[in-house]
């Protein structure tokens, strides 16, 4: 019998990669999967990145990087945080990593600790919880308004800060609920964050994303509270999911800290899909509006399918490309002989009976929801649509 770690039985996997390979397995048996459990685009990276990286290996970028980014990248974030989000910072104050989900793993690794408490908010993204639990600190979730983008419940947010928490981890545009807090939203927790002296990170992976407002940085909206820290990615915004190139900007004590975890676990970003990610954040910005357009087509042709299905609700997110679907009205039918009890039992039966992949919310902290992506063509979401209505139609 082996024996691991106590900080292996503190987490739990992920249920959206689990849903990920499951989906992948019944289509490789010759299934005719839709799979609307996957987070990332469908569209290729654009070519002008994918030549910057073949150019890259020609000019001999294929050995260590320092431990925080090369030079160049870490220009071009500054460069594209100024351009796009009136975000101003140096150099020094921006890590490069293996993904934005590798910068908050570091940052969380860096700040928290035995003893500390940190805010999250339910929904949540799967890894918020576990980053914290594997710093030893423990996650406390406050909850939010589902008729209202997913706001936090401020009342409750004020109760239970205590004098062990030390920071918030924040997520608009999110993932899995596609809500954009409104800048209100967003003021109330930054003069919350500064009245309790916490740092606040901005989990900004959607940013490009948005659709009925432009997006507003937290780091623009209250520049002059030093403890905010700005994460985004080149994954969502550019189809660079594989890549695996993300960055945190903060203060430079900070940025040192994280740079001296990353070195001792990753050594450092690929050097060739970091010189990719100079030509995503510098180049031409049009193919970002041109999917940015095409999934606010979608969003539009999912949430009224979805919501002329019975028993379903759908509201309209503001931005990623997920929908929330509240399920409550299917708990207590019956498929077959076996009552549907939870959203996990949803997931199980939208997969099984006409193939279509989602994520139950039991893995976001939710019991009356599941997550659909709608990052897929028009076609395979009127088919998806047209086959959950066929599966919900047939419950007893």
């Amino acid at each position: 019998m082996f024996e691991f770690a106590d900080r292996v039985s503190r987490i739990q996997g992920s249920l959206t990669l689990a849903m990920t390979s499951r989906a992948a397995e019944l289509r490789a048996a010759g299934q005719d999967v839709i799979n609307m459990s996957v987070g990332e685009p469908d569209f290729p990276t654009p070519a002008h990145i994918i030549a910057a990286g073949k150019r890259a290996m020609d000019e001999g970028y294929t050995r260590y990087t320092p431990a925080a980014g090369l030079p160049q990248v870490r220009e071009a974030v500054v460069t594209k945080l100024a351009r796009d989000n009136a975000i101003t910072v140096g150099p020094s104050e921006v890590i490069v990593s293996n993904g934005a989900k590798h910068s908050l793993f570091n940052a969380c690794m860096a700040l928290f600790q035995q003893g500390d408490e940190v805010i999250i908010f339910r929904p949540y993204w799967v890894s918020f919880p576990e980053f914290v639990l594997l710093a030893n600190a423990r996650p406390v979730v406050v909850g939010s308004d589902p008729e209202n983008q997913f706001e936090p419940l401020f009342d409750e947010l004020r109760d239970k800060i205590g004098p062990r928490t030390k920071g918030i981890i924040m997520n608009s545009p999110s993932n899995p609920t596609g809500g954009v807090w409104s800048r209100g939203a967003v003021e109330q927790i930054i003069s919350i964050a500064r009245e309790h002296n916490l740092w606040l990170l901005s989990d900004e992976c959607y940013e490009q994303l948005t659709y009925d407002a432009p997006f507003e940085s937290t780091a623009a909206i209250g520049p002059d509270y030093e403890k905010i820290l700005t994460f985004q990615s080149c994954s969502k915004t550019y189809a660079m999911t594989g890549w695996r190139i993300g960055y945190m900007a903060g203060p430079e004590p900070l940025v040192k800290a994280m740079t001296k975890i990353q070195g001792q676990s990753t050594s450092s970003p690929n050097a060739i899909a970091q010189m990719a990610a100079v030509a995503a954040l510098t180049g031409d910005q049009t193919v970002v509006a041109e999917m940015r357009a095409a999934f606010d087509r979608r969003r539009q042709l999912i949430v009224s399918g979805l919501a002329a299905i019975p028993g379903l609700a759908c509201r309209e997110p503001g931005g990623a490309f997920y929908v929330f679907l509240k399920v409550t009205e299917l708990l207590g039918r019956r498929a077959g002989e076996k009552i549907l009890r939870t959203p996990e039992d949803v997931t199980g039966y939208l997969l099984d009976e006409v193939k279509i992949a989602t994520v139950n919310g039991e893995g976001f902290g939710d019991d009356s929801h599941i997550r659909l992506s709608y990052a897929l063509s028009d076609r395979e979401i009127a088919t998806a649509i047209e086959r959950i209505g066929a599966a919900v139609k047939s419950l007893d």
